[in-house]
């Protein structure tokens, strides 16, 4: 019993050593391009708000008209439920949730537009709106209201409003400095990307500033939106969104899919523009293959059909919203953007019905992968670190508490970030 078995072997140790040398390359490589999930908390959504809009009060704003719409069109549990389609037994949790989400955080992150919801204005406007907009959020982070996520928007890279967007990150990033610094939480989204280049270009924007102002190198990072159809689909026939993720040096943090530049560029009639057209599902499905395993994430885009108007008009914008934003979540976009206050109760009880629903099962079924003890399904490590992540995804939007989760699987947070792949 206590000794060890000798097995035979063919191959001499040097050709296990050859072969790891070889392939010393493709191992770092791999390291470098997909170094997996960041382990941080990802936003469900961004508000974006025009940046002459935008007040101290504007997340507070959101969050009071949202609970006013509420109260006006669904003033209850039931009501809500029903308009929505929610299962009796998530009504309650569900309505609560929602409720409690827009009294005490309405707003995860906020965008402050300077593009297409801004327009063209003239340069000594446009520097005093991105002036005033550093002074806004260096308040509301010192005073402990901003948003977890904030930033801006600025105006593409391509050359007729190149020297325009340039100016405004400028003019906003050193307000930002100026004030005391770079908040935690700041996301800068560069729009209508059609060449890899342009990502290079914004990457080596990001370096000089931070050179210019003593900055660690990569502090700053930034979204891509992917609403050209030269950003999925290059000339060349490549896959381009791949292409500007290795171009941005480790930079981006997520990429949002632009819906309505993106459908009208594939020639996609207004009355047809949707995320749920094949259209967009071909250009996320792009997205989400170039980005599966890099640390960059997904947002879907948005509706523009607002929940506004006599009560039935809202319930159908809100029945709208609330199957897109699931359809999404559905195929793993679990980020979106909401462009009204109205938004705000259907993206979170579709998000908290989500990861509330069979949360019973999935806790069972990780349980189950921990103690080895099978259960009705044999599920393997790429599964746990799904199940992981589900709830890790629940826990970061308020949609399940953490005690309620380790008195079903036993498991701390800690647990989870391990068992999802996060650096935690």
């Amino acid at each position: 019993m206590g000794q060890q078995r000798t097995v035979a072997t063919t191959l001499a140790s040097a050709v296990t050593e050859r072969i790891g040398a070889s392939l010393a390359g493709v191992d770092a490589e791999l390291a470098r391009r997909y170094p997996g999930d960041p382990g941080t908390r990802q936003p469900v959504h961004t508000v974006y708000v025009p940046a002459d809009a935008l007040t101290a009060g504007t997340p507070r704003s959101w969050g009071d008209q949202a609970l006013a719409a509420l109260d006006a069109h669904a003033p209850d549990a039931g009501a809500f439920a029903a308009v929505l389609g929610i299962p009796d037994d998530l009504a309650g949790p569900v309505h609560a949730r929602v409720r409690a989400k827009l009294e005490r955080e309405p707003v995860e992150d906020l965008r402050i537009d300077f593009e297409d919801g801004y327009g063209p204005r003239p340069d000594d406007e446009e520097d005093a709106a991105a002036a005033r907009a550093a002074q806004l959020v260096a308040r509301a982070c010192a005073d402990g209201t901003a948003t977890p996520y904030v930033g801006i928007r600025m105006k593409c890279l391509e050359a007729a409003v190149r020297d325009r967007g340039i100016r405004t990150l400028d003019v906003f990033l050193t307000g930002l400095m100026d004030a005391g610094g770079l908040p935690d939480g700041l996301v800068l989204t560069l729009p209508k990307v059609s060449y890899a280049e342009q990502v290079a270009a914004m990457a080596g924007l990001a370096g000089e500033f931070e050179k210019a102002r003593g900055l660690e190198h990569g502090r700053l990072r930034f979204e891509i939106q992917v609403e050209t159809t030269q950003a999925v689909l290059g000339a060349d026939g490549r896959a381009t969104v791949a292409r500007m993720i290795d171009a941005a040096g480790g930079r981006v943090t997520s990429l949002h899919y632009g819906t309505f530049d993106y459908s009208a560029a594939c020639g996609v009639g207004a009355a047809h523009q949707s995320l749920a057209h094949p259209a967009a599902d071909h250009a996320k499905a792009v997205m989400q293959v170039a980005a599966a395993g890099t640390g960059v994430r997904l947002s879907d885009g948005s509706t523009n059909v607002l929940p506004v108007g006599p009560t039935p008009r809202v319930h159908d914008a809100w029945r709208l919203h609330h199957r897109l934003v699931r359809r999404s979540l559905e195929r793993a976009y679990y980020q979106g953007w909401d462009m009204h206050p109205g938004h705000l109760p259907t993206r979170y009880a579709a998000v908290y019905a989500f990861y509330r629903e069979g949360l019973g099962a999935t806790a069972a079924r990780l349980a189950a992968y921990v103690a080895r003890s099978g259960g009705e399904v044999l599920d393997e490590p790429a599964t746990a670190r799904a199940l992981s992540g589900h709830l890790l995804r629940g826990l970061d939007c308020g949609a399940v508490d953490a005690a309620e989760v380790a008195g079903l699987t036993g498991l701390s947070r800690a647990d989870l970030d391990r068992l999802a792949g996060r650096a935690g």
